[in-house]
C-alpha cells in the first residue's frame, strides 16, 4: 500500500476460514473471491482503492 501513503489511519487483515477472501473499503465490500470465483490482481485492488480515495 506504499502507493497510498499516509493517506489511510490503518488496514486490517482478518484471517477466515472457507476460502474467503474479500476486500472492503470503508465498510463496502469491493471484491469477493467466491463472487468472482478469482483472486484480484493487485493493480485492480489499487483501482478499487483509487476508485475510493
Amino acid at each position: 500500500m506504499s502507493e497510498f501513503g499516509k493517506k489511510f489511519e490503518n488496514i486490517t487483515l482478518v484471517p477466515s476460514e472457507g476460502g474467503r477472501f474479500e476486500v472492503s473499503f470503508d465498510g463496502q465490500l469491493v471484491f469477493d473471491r467466491k463472487k468472482e470465483g478469482r483472486f484480484p490482481e493487485n493493480e485492480e485492488i489499487k483501482a478499487m482503492v483509487r476508485k475510493k480515495v
